[in-house]
């Protein structure tokens, strides 16, 4: 039989499957769509217009225009009140959606944000009163589905990492600028020392800012015995053209440097007083898990993150392999505590796209949809993933192991879907993180690699067996 006539013959166990989901499917009525949401409304938002399609206390459908100032805002809620609107639903759209979402929830209305690629208008000119009576009409029917929004003040907390973070990635641009300054006048001690954010780079940047240009003043500076580059390849490296122009543009970058770190500290400063808030802790405790005792470096926070960390989350989530107190911090301000909105943890990895969507036709697999997503959870994940490359756990192993089979983007994935489920359950439960759970079966993976290598020797005719 020629190749392309070959089927592929399902198993048994699908077979069965596919059998059970057919006769699951048969024999229901076709229902007719109710309404389920009798006081709703749903609103097309706009960045100078919002349009409200809500249903009254009468029963009836209302249209009404607003702007998108303040003062229209709280008149937008306070007419869905009047009208008994219990639920809103609303278009993602940019950031134009923040304000009045804050605004009607503060109001005690439930909000429903909805992705605009999980709806679709139908077959008719698009304007914003058709989007508006359209999500009004999806939202009363049940048809929508809410994206996740974090409480407030998880959400205060990731604007001030957001912030923190523009500064952060501000700074690194700021010292790429100095080492060019630096290349310029031809010094290269950059280049013998391991960071030039250190103790000694920045007294030697800060020497030359003041106008110091002889290369043993500035090598006595700073103590050099303690570093590992040789001091007779330093002094010749603090050899260079030390023009004004090029001091001057470097002490300016000194100095927005200066200004980046300090902003750093500042909103360090407001995202330890929002942790305190998510404490219920009294005032000795926090004051006690605010201390930090381990010297802290570079980027990293001045107060101990870890024990705010451990406090809200009621584990300790640094246990768990690739997971640090920064990524911690990112997964919090996105999801909060509360694992209770996900059903099960598969909810909780597909909400953030670690989960494979295979796509079907012919009842066959035909590949597997690929998905990008921007959230910073999902992120955060896959760093931890990422840096498992050297880890000796059981997480560690796993991701060599699929690295060196499936590479290394499929092994990010799957290893952060892993640490995801882990996390999920842990902060769920309220438990600490038990490596043995984990821990991969080494007598079964023996046994699997015995008995591969003997059906590879006996397709050469050789017979494998174990020594004396």
């Amino acid at each position: 039989m020629p190749c392309f006539y070959r089927t592929k013959i399902m198993s048994k166990v699908s077979k069965n499957k596919k059998k059970q989901a057919f006769q699951k499917g048969a024999g229901k009525k076709l229902e007719r769509f109710e309404i389920i949401h009798q006081h709703s409304a749903g609103i097309d938002v706009g960045s100078m217009l919002m349009v409200v399609c809500y249903t009254d206390g009468d029963g009836t459908i209302r249209l009404q225009e607003f702007n998108s100032f303040t003062t229209s805002l709280y008149l937008l809620a306070e007419l869905l009140q009047q009208a008994g609107v219990e639920k809103v639903a609303m278009e993602a759209t940019g950031d134009y959606w923040k304000a009045l979402y804050g605004i009607l929830e503060s109001c005690g209305m439930e909000m429903v944000l909805v992705n605009p690629h999980h709806y679709k208008n139908v077959a008719a000119q698009k304007t914003d009163i058709n989007d508006a009576q359209w999500l009004h009409q999806l939202l009363a029917h049940g048809l929508l589905r809410n994206s996740h929004i974090a409480s407030e003040l998880h959400r205060e907390l990731r604007g001030y990492l957001h912030e923190r973070d523009i500064y952060k990635q501000q700074k690194s641009d700021t010292l790429n600028r100095i080492q060019k300054i630096l290349t310029m006048m031809n010094i290269k001690f950059q280049h013998l020392i391991s960071d030039i954010e250190g103790v000694a780079g920045m007294k030697l940047l800060r020497a030359i800012s003041y106008g110091i240009s002889d290369p043993e003043q500035l090598l006595n500076s700073i103590n050099f015995k303690n570093l590992k580059a040789d001091p007779d390849e330093l002094l010749s490296s603090l050899q260079g053209d030390y023009q004004q122009r090029y001091i001057n543009i470097l002490s300016q970058s000194l100095k927005t440097y200066d200004f980046l770190k300090e902003q750093m500290l500042v909103y360090e400063t407001y995202i330890e007083q929002t942790l305190k808030k998510l404490l219920t802790l009294e005032q000795d405790e926090i004051a006690s898990i605010g201390k930090k005792t381990s010297h802290v470096r570079k980027n990293q926070y001045r107060f101990n993150l870890n024990g705010y960390l451990t406090a809200i989350f009621g584990t300790d989530l640094s246990q768990v392999e690739g997971l640090d107190e920064i990524n911690l911090l990112t997964i919090l301000a996105v999801t909060g505590t509360d694992m209770k909105k996900w059903p099960t943890a598969g909810h909780f990895i597909s909400w953030l796209n670690l989960s494979p969507r295979p796509k079907i036709s012919g009842g066959k697999i035909i590949g597997y949809e690929r998905r990008i997503s921007n959230n910073p959870a999902t992120q955060a994940f896959r760093m931890a993933a990422n840096s498992l490359w050297q880890s000796k756990g059981p997480i560690g192993q796993q991701y060599r192991r699929l690295a060196a089979t499936k590479g290394s983007a499929k092994a990010i994935k799957a290893v952060a879907r892993k640490i995801a489920v882990i996390f999920y359950n842990m902060v769920l439960k309220k438990e600490a993180y038990d490596a043995t759970k984990i821990q991969p079966n080494i007598e079964l993976q023996t046994a699997k690699k015995i008995a591969r290598l003997q059906k590879e020797a006996a397709k050469y005719g050789l017979i494998i067996q174990k020594a004396a």
